[in-house]
Order: structure tokens, then sequence, then C-alpha cells
């Protein structure tokens, strides 16, 4: 449900640039305000989670994005469009780590990783829904009948609350506490480690969103990718991805979660800089297969690595905040490549891409290894 939604918005920011005449830059502003309003209701579904409980909680994230996601197709004007993406970015702030936090306190510690690398397949999937069957339902119904198909997942919600129950681990410690989010930084050692994942967090969504949102629209101006192809392109990405996400699981949880993250980074940088130098149609169409596979890969080890981290009484908090502050920084990743590719050329940009991944590297040496423990 929060990948379709995100990415239906990715393939309809040029029909929403035309119809309200406004600039590309303008229309790209709609991701990073979804991305900024994930932030906000990372926090507040995060810590109302922890009080009140992940099921019930994550049903009213639900719900909130996917009505607030139909309400976009009624948008009279751009500033109206604004505020609906605010909120109902707020409403996809709250699943990814309630989500997270579920996986983590149902499956067993020798199977955490896989557990949560499956929570980003799921994400993968709405991808792969919105990149097929954006086109065809912008060419029938334009980027209104887009959105006004997200208001669907709100049965999903009511689903949910009827058919998933309470982790035991959690009705067995019972709420926490609003004070219990100083536990992100209540000493030392764990102030390191929420600064290392608050990297990767950031660097994982800049990423992703810097390259899933503006490359689409690059490929069609370049190469003249049409709307049909670049869902293509966006497709096979995906598909890598997955099988990037999927492998990273298995992988975690066999040789641990350092390890496994220092080659996925050490791959998205190298795979990033081979991808700069195509220039033809089938390679760059498998070569974002191959990029994919790295730069997003390392999405369903953040959900294992955060869990292990922090203590059940705030794990859902933790999950959505550090999380969502990558996202929020993610935010600037469409806007800011865009600026440069404009202002300095597309190698500068693929450079810039490609260094993030270094950073992230480094950053893994303030995060301990805690494959296989029990959670506390």
């Amino acid at each position: 449900m929060d990948g379709f939604d995100l990415l239906i918005l990715t393939f309809s920011l040029g029909a929403i640039a035309a119809s309200f005449k406004i600039s590309s830059t303008e229309a790209a502003s709609l991701t990073s305000l979804t991305l900024w309003g994930a932030v906000t209701g990372g926090l507040i579904f995060g810590v109302l989670a922890d009080r009140l409980g992940r099921v019930k909680v994550l049903s009213w994230s639900i719900a909130l994005f996917a009505v607030f996601t139909g309400l976009c197709a009624l948008a009279s004007d751009f500033t109206l469009l604004a505020v609906f993406r605010f909120i109902a970015g707020m409403g996809l702030g709250g699943e990814f780590g309630i989500g997270m936090a579920l996986a983590s306190e149902a499956w067993p510690s020798r199977l955490r990783a896989r557990a949560t690398a499956l929570v980003g397949l799921g994400w993968q999937f709405g991808v792969l829904v919105a990149a097929l069957a954006s086109p065809l339902v912008i060419g029938a119904w334009g980027w209104r009948g887009l959105f006004a198909i997200g208001v669907v997942p709100a049965i999903g919600a009511y689903l949910i609350r009827r058919g998933v129950p309470e982790p035991a681990r959690f009705t067995a410690s019972g709420p926490g506490f609003l004070a219990g989010l100083r536990s992100l930084v209540a000493n030392r050692s764990t102030a390191a480690a929420t600064i290392g994942i608050l990297v990767l967090c950031s660097v994982q969504n800049f990423g992703y969103y810097g390259i899933m949102t503006w490359l689409p629209g690059y490929l069609s101006k370049q190469f003249g990718y049409s709307l049909t192809k670049s869902g293509v392109w966006t497709a096979v990405t995906v598909v890598g991805m997955a099988c990037g996400i999927f492998l990273f699981g298995i992988l975690a949880d066999r040789f641990g979660r350092k390890p496994t993250f220092w080659v996925y980074q050490a791959g998205a940088v190298l795979s990033v800089l081979l991808y700069s130098t195509l220039s033809s149609s089938t390679a760059l169409l498998f070569g974002g297969a191959l990029m994919g596979f790295f730069v997003n890969g390392m999405l369903g080890g953040l959900g294992a690595l955060i869990a292990e981290n922090y203590p059940t009484a705030i794990r859902a908090s933790a999950e959505n905040v550090l999380f969502n502050i990558g996202r929020g920084v993610g935010g600037f990743g469409p806007v800011v490549v865009t600026w440069v590719v404009a202002q300095y050329g597309f190698h500068t940009a693929i450079g810039l891409l490609a260094s993030i991944y270094v950073l992230e590297m480094l950053a893994m040496f303030l995060v301990p290894e805690r494959k296989g423990a029990e959670l506390t």
C-alpha cells in the first residue's frame, strides 16, 4: 500500500504539472512534502503504537493515508493537493515502523532479517503494481483517476483490525510511554547506534527517491522513453530491488547484519557508477535492475537492525522515528538531484549518489552486530 501510493505520485508528476501549470521542480516538491509528512506521522503513530498497540494504530495510519490519497483526486488547485499529500504522508509514516515492529516481534530471532525483508518485499510489490498500472490508468482517466484508486487500502485497514492479533511480546511487556523516546540516546553506545542508523535510513531514502523519482523522467527526455517504457524500466528495476531484498534477509541471518550491509553498500557504489556509463536502451533497462538490487536491497535489513537495538517499550517509535527522519532527508533527494543535473549535469548527479553509499559504509561502524539476539 505504501509503495503503491508513493510511486503513483511519481508517475503523476508530469500530468499534475501540466494540469496546474507549474514547473517540474514545483511538482517534484509533492514527493518531498509527502515524505516530510511521513516524518510527522512516523513520530505520532510510532508513539501511539507503543502505547496503544501495533495493530490498532497501524489500521489508523492506513485509513488516514487512504482517505487523503483519495481526496487528492478532488483537489481543485496545487495548494490543496500539497496539503492532502502532506496529510497522506502522515499516514504513510506510521506504516513502515509498525509493520517492521510487528514482524520482528512475531518471528523467531534466527529468522528476523528474513521477516523484515518480507515486509520490504511488500513495498516493492506495491511499487511494481504502480509501475504497471499507472500508464494505463493515466491514459484512461488521467492522474485524478490514479489517486482515486488510492482509497482502496482503507479496506485493508479493516481486514488488518479483524485478522491480525497483537504480538505476544508487546502484550507481555505492557505499553510504552512518551518518555521512552529518550532511550534512543540513553547512553553513549546507544546514541552512537542511533546516529549510525539515522545515516543508514537517510542514505537509503535519499538514494531511493533520488533515483526512482528523477531517473524515469530523465530517461524520457534524454533517450526518448515514453511513459509506458519508463514504466517498464521502473518495473524491471523494482524486480531487481525485490531480488536484492529477499537475498539480503537470507544473508543477514546467515552471516550477520554488518557484513551483509557492507557488501551491498559497496555494490551500490559500483553499480551506480557503472550505470552512468550506459547509453543503449537495453543496457539502461537491465543496468537499472542491477543498480536496484544493491541500492534498495538493504531496505529489508533496516527493520531487523532497528528492532534489535531498542527495547519493546519503544520499538515501534524507534522504527518509525529513525526511518521517517531518513524519509525526511530523502525528501530532498528528488529536488537536490534534479537541481544538480540542471546545474552540473548527469555525471555529477551520479557521482553524488555514489558517494552517499560510502558515507553509509562508515556509519555501519557505529552500529553493533546483534544477529540472532533475543529482543528485550
